[in-house]
């Protein structure tokens, strides 16, 4: 009996005093946010009808905590846009993963990102492409993100401060193009920028009502056609102011 007393003791030890030691509240953090991403895959993405297994497998790995406002992190992953300041939102997560699907990206593709925000669409986009050109016309969202992506590792994504409407003419055509605010025409450089056989994702419309997401394709003759999917709402897509 003596015995088994002490033995019962070393081991309450071991559980008790020694594996806390070695555990801590970031454990405790990493496991609360990896719960509730898994719920918002399930629950917000999955449940939507979105089913590509490597969008998914991406949704899991990028923390979309870590795109948002600290003190909004807590509601990283709602079933909702949040704001990021400068009057401009971080994207509801199945609108992300439901635009990402409708992209149709692969590996070898490069993309064009129009509206950078935070950084959270052209992280997703960057473990599904060869490399991602982000445009933000805000300065100091840009300039975030860029810092923000960086130190997360992302290095296939190239961060540009800049007017959206004139695209990155330096490294078209493109693949891909992704914009993530809603223009109320499509803009024509955008068009001319996008690679024979591309695809372009955006909402258009005006701010408060009417807006659509809309396929663009290029064939390969150059002849271009516009596919309605759902309505949605986003802040609109702002031009440059010229002086």
């Amino acid at each position: 009996m003596h015995i088994y007393s002490r033995r019962t003791t070393y081991l309450l030890f071991l559980f008790f005093g020694f594996l806390p030691c070695s555990y801590t509240w970031q454990d405790d953090q990493t496991l609360h946010y990896e719960a509730l991403k898994q719920q918002m895959i399930d629950t917000q993405i999955k449940a939507r009808g979105v089913n590509d297994p490597e969008i998914l497998s991406v949704m899991e790995t990028v923390n979309r905590h870590l795109f948002v406002p600290e003190d909004l992190r807590e509601y990283a992953y709602n079933d909702g846009p949040l704001p990021i300041g400068h009057g401009q939102t971080i994207s509801q997560p199945y609108i992300v993963a439901y635009m990402t699907e409708l992209l149709q990206p692969d590996s070898h593709h490069v993309v064009l990102e129009i509206g950078t925000g935070s950084g959270y669409q052209a992280a997703v986009l960057s473990k599904l492409v060869h490399f991602v050109y982000t445009i933000e016309i805000i300065p100091e969202l840009g300039n975030e993100a860029a810092k923000r992506l960086k130190q997360l590792g992302y290095d296939n994504i190239s961060v540009r401060v800049g007017d959206g409407y004139q695209g990155w003419p330096e490294f078209a055509p493109f693949d891909r193009i992704i914009v993530t605010a809603a223009p109320e025409e499509i803009p024509p450089k955008l068009i001319e920028q996008l690679k024979a056989g591309g695809r372009m994702i955006l909402p258009k419309g005006p701010q408060w009502w009417g807006q659509d997401l809309l396929i663009v394709e290029k064939d390969n003759d150059g002849n271009v056609s516009i596919e309605k999917t759902i309505p949605v709402r986003f802040v609109p897509m702002v031009k440059e102011r010229k002086p």
